[in-house]
């Protein structure tokens, strides 16, 4: 199946680079460019992209404005990966704050891009644990009892806390000793249980809520 993908920068040449990564890969296709945040929900209506490449900064819409309407206009909208300079930055971690799936550097190589696509296309987060802690320590703020309300299980509450660490299903799985379904529906009822859409929400309401401590 092919992944339908739409480019969001407003540097021309940004947008250039991107479409020959893109498109030289048999399964992703390049359906659509924008300059500015501000066309995203029209071409997105349009196009039905399954993952947004997006600028997180853009002199009309940036990309935080962008990523929240495409979460307000639709019940399913496009996985969102917000394409940046630096990444101790603090629109990386509002745009993530506002649903983006993960983050990648502008400086990125060809093959870490198309990974990239291809792992939100596939329903999971580009997450880096180191550069999340880095975020949350230098912009994030206390969430409350955001974690108490959710009234997670212990075995639910060891789960974040390796999702927080990096781990994916599989490295859960074989750390606590149980199948792949079984992190598979865990992970499923710590998301619903925050109200999130992803493991990156999921990693920064732990972190903000003081459940995981941002060090190192």
């Amino acid at each position: 199946m092919t992944i339908d993908v739409l480019i969001v920068d407003d540097d021309e040449l940004i947008r250039v680079g991107l479409r020959a990564i893109v498109d030289a890969q048999p399964d992703l296709r390049v359906v659509g460019e924008a300059a500015d945040g501000a066309a995203v929900p029209p071409l997105v209506a349009r196009l039905r992209p399954r993952v947004v490449l997006m600028d997180v900064r853009m002199p009309a819409i940036d990309g935080i404005q962008a990523t929240r309407r495409l979460r307000a206009a639709s019940a399913d909208p496009p996985r969102v990966l917000v394409v940046t300079t630096f990444a101790n930055d603090e629109y990386v971690y509002e745009a993530l704050r506002a649903g983006a799936s993960g983050f990648l550097l502008k400086r990125a190589r060809p093959a870490e891009v198309v990974e990239a696509i291809r792992v939100v296309a596939a329903g999971e987060s580009l997450l880096f644990p180191a550069a999340i802690r880095q975020l949350v320590g230098a912009y994030g703020r206390r969430g409350g009892d955001r974690l108490a309300a959710a009234r997670l299980t212990e075995r639910e509450a060891e789960v974040l806390r390796l999702m927080a660490a990096g781990l994916s299903n599989p490295e859960i799985a074989a750390r606590l000793v149980v199948g792949g379904e079984t992190v598979k529906t865990h992970v499923g009822n710590v998301l619903a249980k925050l109200g999130v859409r992803d493991r990156t929400q999921a990693v920064i309401a732990a972190y903000e809520s003081g459940f995981v401590v941002p060090t190192g």
